[in-house]
């Protein structure tokens, strides 16, 4: 069976690979490193069809070592061994091992010293977060390079040089690939050349010639890239991105970027994130400013699971339209968060005696509960008294803000009680 269009176009050399010209462009890490014949083992990480594989097919061409590629989550570590006895029998062997991340102790473990030798230079393929995914050990062991999704320009310079080619390409075809066809292509796979070629290739093959041309129509290109490469996919770091980029949009009270993220996650089909989100927004985003939003989104989000995807994102698009639109406070997790930053950090302190258990019998010869008034028998439900631990007295975790009506009235009730515990009229 004949290889893909996007392998047998994969670059021989650092001057074929398109786009991540920050890491292979002239005077750059990757090209310094292949001129100067010092290479070091790295890890790309970024999303799929971005050039990782192809940087590491590259290199290999610029140098004329052995290039050998492997998967961390399904090749074992036999076949780590056979790749090491290549490099102890030959010398120097470029290893791409995808899915760094899934990357097992007992592999790593072996791989270490090889490392360390130098005999393999490891180029680890990744599409999360290296910081947070891959072993330390390995990571100390490598530089770490992230490549970025290539631009509609960079794509478009590929399927050009695809079309021309003649030994790799699609050079041999008489293609016509209209205007709006190419536009389509270079934009609906979202920097992902790898998606763009194949379907480029799908399209060629799958269409008849008239009058001896390949026409390559709009309508044919959507058949042959029937699923869009949409950059955050339901796990990996940039499914993370995407939600922090969602939250933040809410937070900011940008409705329009809001929506646009929102219509991302609704589009790889990932609601439980986006139901969990918008209900954790409406109380760290919104809170005290209008309380009243998260029972809002609550329903919101209770009828968007009753009707699911796709009429779900009617509902959706309420909550996020009116989480956008409403006042913002977050003093309620920033009072939590300080009141736990006290507890972890060891100031606790005694309960006073007056606010202990007094419901059993001793209670009142330990003195607990004895001196307790009850603020229900006093004018206005509220009686002066101390409620924290002597060591914490006076500590004040809640700062009210005043962006909403809700929060104003608790401002000035918050102010009011803090002047009668100091004694003020």
């Amino acid at each position: 069976m004949p290889q893909p269009l996007a392998y047998r176009m994969r670059p021989q050399n650092l001057d074929e690979v398109v786009g991540q010209q920050h890491l292979v462009g002239p005077d750059q890490i990757i090209r310094r490193m292949v001129k100067a014949h010092r290479l070091s083992s790295m890890i790309l990480y970024g999303p799929p069809g971005t050039g990782k594989t192809s940087i590491a097919s590259a290199i290999a061409g610029a140098t004329k070592y052995a290039f050998r590629t492997l998967n961390a989550a399904t090749d074992t570590k036999k076949d780590l061994q056979i790749v090491a006895e290549e490099a102890r029998m030959s010398g120097t062997v470029i290893l791409l091992l995808d899915e760094i991340h899934r990357l097992d102790k007992t592999k790593q473990d072996f791989l270490l010293p090889h490392l360390e030798s130098g005999r393999i230079v490891l180029v680890g393929a990744t599409t999360e977060n290296p910081y947070m995914s891959i072993l330390p050990a390995i990571r100390s062991r490598t530089q770490i390079f992230q490549v970025f999704p290539l631009t509609p320009e960079d794509i478009d310079a590929a399927v050009t040089r695809a079309l021309a080619d003649h030994e790799r390409g699609l050079g041999d075809y008489p293609v016509d690939l209209a205007k709006d066809a190419r536009d389509f292509l270079i934009h609906a796979t979202n920097g992902d050349l790898r998606s763009a070629l194949n379907a480029l290739e799908l399209a060629v093959l799958s269409t008849p010639a008239v009058a001896g041309r390949i026409q390559i129509t709009a309508a044919v290109m959507h058949q042959s890239l029937q699923q869009r490469a949409i950059a955050g996919d339901a796990d990996g770091d940039a499914h993370y991105d995407l939600i922090s980029a969602f939250q933040k949009s809410i937070r900011g009270s940008d409705v329009d970027a809001a929506l646009h993220y929102l219509a991302r996650l609704i589009t790889i089909g990932d609601l439980p994130s986006i139901l969990r989100r918008l209900l954790v927004i409406a109380y760290e985003d919104i809170g005290l400013a209008n309380p009243q939003t998260a029972s809002r989104t609550l329903t919101a989000i209770q009828s968007a699971e009753r009707l699911g995807l796709p009429e779900g994102r009617i509902p959706l698009a309420n909550a996020v339209i009116d989480l956008c639109l409403a006042p913002k406070s977050n003093t309620a997790m920033q009072a939590i968060d300080a009141a736990m930053a006290d507890v972890q950090g060891g100031h606790s302190g005694a309960i006073p005696d007056d606010l202990r258990d007094a419901h059993y019998k001793g209670a009142k010869a330990l003195g607990h509960g004895v001196e307790y008034k009850y603020p229900h028998d006093y004018p206005g439900d509220w009686v002066r008294q101390d409620y924290l631990p002597d060591t914490l007295r006076g500590k004040q975790y809640y700062q009210a803000k005043t962006t909403g009506k809700y929060e104003q009235a608790l401002a000035q009730r918050l102010a009011q009680i803090r002047k009668m515990q100091q004694g003020q009229a």
